[in-house]
């Protein structure tokens, strides 16, 4: 009889997903509607990007577009957050759409724009800088989130998306693709 149950548990489909890492585990409003659900991208690295339509770090949008498509079958999601906790975003989502989407070609996902600091900081903002131990200091600093939610890695707003130590960061968590000799 012990047999007989061993082999029905093991033939037993394991759960599809395991719990959401509490880090990951927030839905927030997207730029021009809908939501995003954070725990959608567990089991894989998420860059997470404080964003700003009208800053001197603007430009890092479009190294922030290649490196999410460089890697992005590799598993890297990049998720921005555009802030006027700096006094630097435009007012109203369309306005920075237009930034993000026809200015700088920007297809990964876009949050609506929230705080990122201080008391009203988003709890996802909260969350990234208790386990970072670090708030965003400025537009455009970054987090890596491991694809096992365990750690949080703080980039500077200095630090552009292909500095070398980010792509150090980054490369361990990325999945390997399979190269023409290895896919057949």
């Amino acid at each position: 009889m012990k047999r007989l149950l061993t082999a029905l548990l093991l033939s037993l489909p394991l759960a599809a997903t395991a719990a959401c890492p509490p880090v990951l585990n927030h839905r927030v409003p997207g730029l021009l509607g809908g939501s995003i659900d954070l725990c959608a991208y567990q089991g894989r690295p998420v860059l997470v990007v404080n964003t700003a339509s009208e800053c001197g770090f603007t430009p890092q949008f479009s190294k922030l577009e290649a490196i999410y498509k460089q890697y992005e079958q590799q598993g890297l999601v990049v998720v921005g957050f555009p802030s006027n906790d700096f006094f630097q975003e435009k007012a109203s989502a369309e306005d920075i759409a237009k930034v993000c989407h026809a200015n700088y070609g920007v297809t990964f996902p876009m949050a609506a724009k929230t705080h990122v600091t201080g008391d009203k900081a988003l709890p996802f903002f909260k969350a990234l800088s208790a386990m970072s131990g670090q708030k965003p200091r400025w537009n455009f600093y970054k987090y890596l989130i491991s694809p096992d939610g365990n750690r949080v890695t703080p980039f500077s707003s200095l630090t552009e998306p292909d500095d070398p130590v980010l792509l150090r960061t980054l490369q361990p968590y990325l999945k390997l693709k399979a190269t023409p000799s290895q896919a057949g």
